[in-house]
């Protein structure tokens, strides 16, 4: 009897000895919170950094972009209408609000139709023996210009009665403004048919009656080294936005 009160005491002892009192249990349930919210304030520090890593990654990735391939390009007059600054007249001409491009200015090679933007810096006109030279009496408009390809070195091109031949066709035109008629303003006259050195381009405005261009001595033809970029994309006005890539198709 002594021996079993003796034993049931002992159990009775050891299962007081295992229960947590309830300010026990109230402290570790404190502890298991602060260590989730401690938990918590690593993730949301982590989720922060990571998007302010990729913040500043996409940030430097456009300023990449912009720095080194595309760059914006206000233009000037009326010489590419209608393609460009089209609408460029009264209030938007008072108030200078003009079309804006986004140019290339990497990566890209040059054919019928790209618009460049080139710095009318240096004049080639061609000698009699078809090769290029700088007139001395005839200076560049020294400014930049921005006109559309219309023949490339190794091609022939003539104007006669209007119309543009390259390499023996008569080229379909849809891009070029109502009642323009194409004619030579001086550059090469009687020298057509000519033939564009490699190397050089044949470019003109697409308002051929309002345009300084490779007819006109002051511009002749481009060299490669002239052209600043190809203009991919209109912007500006967002609501005229259009891509400039194959525009000559009309």
């Amino acid at each position: 009897m002594e021996e079993n009160m003796e034993k049931l005491s002992a159990e009775e002892s050891a299962t007081t000895e295992n229960e947590s009192t309830p300010a026990e249990i109230n402290e570790a349930e404190n502890t298991a919170d602060e260590a989730n919210e401690t938990k918590k304030k690593g993730t949301f520090i982590k989720d922060a950094i990571e998007l302010i890593e990729s913040t500043l990654a996409t940030i430097f990735v456009i300023v990449l972009i912009f720095t080194y391939i595309l760059h914006p390009v206000n233009i000037k007059g009326h010489s590419m209408v209608p393609t460009l600054n089209e609408n460029f007249y009264g209030e938007r001409e008072t108030k200078g609000e003009t079309d804006k491009v986004l140019m290339n200015t990497i990566f890209f090679d040059v054919k019928y139709g790209d618009i460049l933007v080139i710095n009318n810096d240096k004049n080639y006109l061609l000698d009699e023996n078809g090769e290029p030279y700088q007139p001395q009496l005839d200076l560049p408009l020294n400014d930049c210009i921005i006109k559309r390809v219309i023949a490339v070195g190794g091609q022939t091109i003539s104007i006669e009665n209007g119309q543009v031949t390259v390499d023996g066709e008569v080229l379909d035109e849809p891009y070029i403004a109502a009642n323009s008629y194409t004619r030579d303003e001086g550059a090469f006259g009687d020298q057509y048919p000519i033939t564009v050195p490699e190397g050089y381009y044949f470019v003109m405005g697409d308002n051929r009656n309002n345009s300084t261009d490779s007819r006109a001595r002051r511009v002749g033809l481009v060299k490669k080294d002239q052209i600043y970029g190809k203009a991919i994309v209109k912007y500006s006005p967002l609501n005229e936005f259009d891509i400039l890539i194959g525009s000559h198709k009309g």
